[in-house]
Formats: C-alpha cells, sequence, structure tokens
C-alpha cells in the first residue's frame, strides 16, 4: 500500500487513501521520482494539492488552469504562472514527485479511470485537487481531453456523509434543469450512478475560461444571481415560528441530542420563535462561495457545487453565507468578529431579497444557527475543519447580540 513520504502534511497523510479510492486493488499506486509516467504531484508529496497528468504538456497546462477558482489576483497569477510552466515542460522538471500506477492483473479495467471512459464514451484524462480535511472531503476528478480542455468533473462519494451530498447534487442538478433561474447557468448531469460501491455523479464542464466581469459588474451580476436561485423554486411570506425551515431546523437540533452546543443553539431558535418575525422563504444554493462562482463579461454567471441546495429557507441566506465566509477567508477576519459584523450589517445584505430590515438581523441569527447546526451534524470538527467549533465563535456571537437585541427574552449559555 502507498504511504505518504516523510514529514508529510495532512493533505500527504490523506494522499494514500485518495489513490486508494480511485485505483482500488488489484492496481498498485506508488510514488516515484520523475519520469514521463503517471501524475505529477505538485507542489510535492509530502505537500500535494493537485495531481496533473504528467505524460501531457497540454493537459497538464489545462488542469492547472482549471483545477480551482482562484479569488484573488495574486492566486490567479500564480495559477498562470503554473500552468505556463507544464505548457513549456518546466512544470515537468520543477516538480518532480510521481504517483504512478501499476493496473494489476485487470490492466485498470476497474479502475476509475477506465469507468468514466466507458460512461462517457471517450477517453479522459484525470486531475485531482486535494482539499484540506474537512469532513466532506471526497475525491473531485476533473477530466480533461488530450488537449487539456475539461470535459466534465466526477465527484464520489464514499462514506455516509459524502454518499449523501452527492446524491444530493445530482438531484439539486436534475431539479434545477426544469426551473427558471435568469442569468445562472448550471452543469448539466453526464452520469449518475454506482462505481466501485461509491456513489458516482459526472457532471458537465462549464465555460469557466471565458473572459470574467469587472468586479462591480461581477458583484451585481452575483447579487442578481442570487436574488433569482432565492426565487427559483417560489416564495412563501409567512410567520417564523412554525414554518418548513423552523420545523427542519428544530428536528436537526434535536437530532443532534445532549451536545452542549446543540442546547444552546435550540435555546437560540426558541428566542427567534418567541419574536416570530414575519419573512420570505425561498431557495438557496447552500454553499455560495467565492470558490464556486464565476461572473462572466456576457452578463452570465457560473454556479457549481449544489449539493447543499434547499428550498424553504430565508430569502438571503446566500448572500449572509458569502459575506462571512469571505470576510474569514479572504479578508482575514476572526471569526467571531466576523459573525458580530455580519449580524449587524444584516439589513444592507438583505435588502435585495426583500426581507424587512426591522428583522434582518435574526434571518443572520438563523443562518448561523443553520450553519451551526450542518458542522455539528457533520462532524467538522472532529475532522479537523477551522470552523468545526462552533462554541468558539458562533454560538457566542449570536447569544451576544440576541442579548443585547431590544426587547430580548434572553438565551441560555
Amino acid at each position: 500500500m502507498l504511504t505518504p513520504p516523510p514529514g508529510a502534511d495532512a493533505r500527504g497523510a490523506y494522499l494514500p487513501e485518495l489513490a486508494g479510492l480511485v485505483w482500488p486493488a488489484p492496481a498498485r499506486p506508488a510514488l516515484r521520482r520523475g519520469g514521463r509516467a503517471g501524475f505529477a504531484v505538485v507542489p510535492s508529496a509530502a505537500r500535494p494539492r493537485l495531481l496533473v497528468p504528467a505524460g501531457s504538456r497540454r493537459a497538464a497546462a489545462g488542469a492547472v488552469r482549471h483545477s480551482t477558482e482562484a479569488q484573488s489576483a495574486k492566486a490567479r497569477l500564480r495559477r498562470a504562472v503554473l500552468a505556463t510552466a507544464f505548457r513549456t515542460g518546466l512544470g515537468r522538471l520543477a516538480f518532480r514527485d510521481r504517483l504512478v500506477v501499476d493496473p494489476g492483473g485487470n490492466a485498470g479495467g476497474g479502475a476509475l479511470d477506465a469507468h468514466l471512459a466507458a460512461v462517457l464514451g471517450r477517453p479522459a484524462l484525470l486531475s485531482i485537487h486535494i482539499g484540506p480535511a474537512r469532513a466532506n472531503r471526497k475525491p473531485v476528478v476533473q477530466l480533461l481531453d488530450a488537449t487539456g480542455v475539461p470535459i466534465g468533473y466526477a465527484k464520489l462519494g464514499v462514506d455516509p456523509l459524502t454518499r449523501a451530498l452527492v446524491e444530493a447534487e445530482a438531484a439539486a442538478l436534475a431539479r434545477l434543469a426544469t426551473l427558471a433561474v435568469p442569468g445562472v447557468q448550471v452543469a448539466e448531469v453526464l452520469h449518475h450512478g454506482v462505481w466501485g460501491g461509491h456513489a458516482l455523479l459526472v457532471q458537465s464542464a462549464l465555460p469557466v475560461g471565458l473572459p470574467r466581469a469587472a468586479p462591480a459588474p461581477a458583484a451585481e451580476a452575483e447579487r442578481a444571481a442570487m436574488v433569482a436561485v432565492s426565487r427559483c423554486a417560489g416564495v412563501d411570506h409567512r410567520p417564523y415560528a412554525g414554518s418548513a425551515h423552523d420545523r427542519r431546523l428544530g428536528a436537526e437540533l434535536a437530532a443532534l441530542g445532549d451536545r452542549p452546543e446543540a442546547a444552546r443553539l435550540r435555546a437560540v431558535l426558541d428566542e427567534v420563535r418567541r419574536v416570530d418575525p414575519v419573512l420570505g422563504l425561498g431557495a438557496w444554493h447552500g454553499d455560495w462561495n467565492g470558490g464556486n462562482s464565476a461572473a462572466l463579461a456576457d452578463g452570465r454567471v457560473l454556479v457549481w457545487d449544489w449539493e447543499r441546495f434547499a428550498d424553504d429557507v430565508p430569502l438571503g441566506f446566500d448572500a449572509l453565507h458569502r459575506r462571512v465566509q469571505t470576510a474569514i477567508t479572504r479578508a482575514g477576519v476572526e471569526p467571531r468578529a466576523a459573525a458580530g459584523r455580519l449580524i449587524a450589517g444584516a439589513a444592507d445584505e438583505l435588502t435585495p431579497f426583500g426581507q424587512p430590515a426591522g428583522i434582518a438581523d435574526l434571518v443572520a441569527v438563523l443562518y448561523l444557527v443553520e450553519l451551526a447546526a450542518r458542522y455539528l451534524r457533520d462532524r467538522q470538527a472532529e475532522a479537523g475543519a477551522r470552523l468545526g467549533h462552533v462554541d468558539a465563535w458562533l454560538l457566542p456571537a449570536v447569544e451576544e447580540h440576541l442579548a443585547g437585541r431590544p426587547g430580548a427574552g434572553g438565551v441560555a449559555k
């Protein structure tokens, strides 16, 4: 079995597991130094972030260009330089670690790449991005043709959580194909099935290489796209207590049992029920951040990663999620401060969605409770996710706000 190299970081430690999932026995993945076979490990086997085909300069360059959605000018420049290095052959020399796969007794017939070629009706080169430790980490495979043009993306659900997420995304994409979402382009399902006991979803590649909108028009287009998504399945204006979202969120918090965080979250939800604001309920993408959308110069907004799509949630959750995630991951705001600022500034974020300004803070509180329930349910803290410890940032911010809100009934801490 493949073993991580000395000094491997958390992603390096995960590499053997990933290789075993994509190339199961009798295939034998191994690490080597140099050569044109297999996959170049970028930047190294000890700190892997990306696997790209080592035998094709164009495919390797294409894999780098489309590996992730770079969110900053510096990240985009770094990605462009790396793609150029692989296209000219320098990348293969600079990044010497290789993951090579001996197909074993079946000549590769049981490997994922062979299965994907069969279901797509054409060969495809594989490239794999290796993400940080998260409970929902799973193999996400970029599929390219020989020239480096993306064909699509394949996701594998390999445990109960990730299988559920893959199945949920397949259902979401099928549903979105029947709904009107003006200005938003979503991938098509190319294949949905089971491989090696794992849930498999293959979806088309979105045209992320097209010219992008300038920052100001891009922000406006993304906000309009969020509003379109929020209204795509209809809108219900009603008192919050007893709503579909209230019932679902209450059931999720109850299912968390006697965890101390769960009791505090239930107290927060009870306070919102007591106030019982009248608000709008609609749909949301569920994880709209800077890495899964792109505003094009032609006005379209590309949006991917729909595994958390849901309806019957307060309008504007996507805008709130984008704001707090950007503050923490890009601007470096301390998480508790970011949560507090989110609540305080919620009215501005929610105006395009038609939520009354006087209850915008409670919509933000409900969003944070929803996020906390997700992190606890998925056991993100146990998986090593940075924001998984909701009692260290999210809960204190919510409780502090409610304690100082006019007419607050207070929450038990």
